[in-house]
């Protein structure tokens, strides 16, 4: 690369990546096409900085900059102006904006977008863990699970799973059915990650016989009859003494309560849980 080619130094107490895009952003505006980019990510010391201006000064550059941390923006600021180096800061003028209109002092901690980048795709892939393991679809998930919901129909597995996937939490839930054995799986996960979930006949009846008018079925259809419920519950509880996990009644409960319960639960054998927010 000759002395008339640029070099663009990205340099960040981060990684780098919003001065870079910024950076490649400006320069597709002109018709130019020989330059390199040089980043400089987590710096962390003066010397980092000294270091790189001293590589800067020997070629035809330009430093973009996102340095949150006030004494090493300034010390930057400083050093690239005695070298007569161009240096842009994209940061400051944007944070001392908002701090402005929000009458707040920035917390000056690198890393933090990228921080809540990746609280966004813990929840995302939450989500994801909730959806592919949902109704005992596949009994390998229980395994990777970080809790498992087990429960007859209509106990609120799947709308508990999806509301705690938004709280980072991996979930996978199993129906219980007295016809079909539960996954040999389920008894290979520790009984402090198993929530059952259990209601009262008479609710389970009403909410089963709405499923039954909405899909246009009878409600008097087997799934729906007082003696097939209680057969199922009976089936569910003994099953959940069998495994000694915790068991919640849901009949009188909002999604929002019963996930609080979980979640206190979580919290008493050591969980740490992550709020989704």
């Amino acid at each position: 690369m000759g002395k008339e080619d640029l070099i663009i130094y990205i340099v960040s107490d981060s990684i780098g990546e919003t001065a870079e895009q910024v950076a490649k952003a400006a320069i597709s505006q002109f018709v130019y096409d020989s330059y390199e980019i040089r980043r400089f990510p987590f710096i962390t010391e003066k010397q980092q900085i000294v270091e790189m201006l001293q590589e800067a000064k020997e070629n035809n550059s330009i430093i973009i900059f996102t340095m949150v941390l006030e004494d090493l923006r300034e010390f930057l600021v400083a050093e690239s102006r005695k070298l007569q180096i161009s240096a842009i800061d994209i940061m400051s003028e944007i944070v001392d904006g908002f701090s402005n209109i929000l009458h707040s002092t920035p917390k000056r901690e690198p890393g933090l977008i990228r921080r809540l980048d990746e609280k966004y795709f813990k929840k995302v892939d939450a989500i994801e863990f909730a959806v592919k393991y949902d109704d005992g679809k596949d009994p390998r998930g229980l395994k990777k699970a970080d809790l498992v919901l087990l429960g007859i129909s209509r106990t609120s597995k799947t709308p508990l799973s999806m509301y705690l996937a938004h709280k980072n939490i991996k979930v996978a839930n199993v129906p219980l059915v007295p016809e079909v054995a539960p996954p040999k799986e389920l008894f290979e996960v520790p009984s402090k990650k198993i929530i059952g979930l259990t209601t009262n006949p008479m609710k389970l009846i009403e909410i089963r016989q709405e499923r039954l008018k909405a899909l246009g079925l009878k409600s008097e259809a087997n799934y729906a009859t007082i003696e097939r419920i209680l057969e199922e519950l009976e089936y569910a509880d003994d099953l959940m003494k069998r495994l000694g996990c915790p068991v919640i009644d849901v009949s009188s409960k909002a999604v929002e309560e019963s996930a609080s319960i979980i979640l206190e639960i979580f919290r008493e054998i050591g969980y740490k849980v992550n709020n989704g927010k």
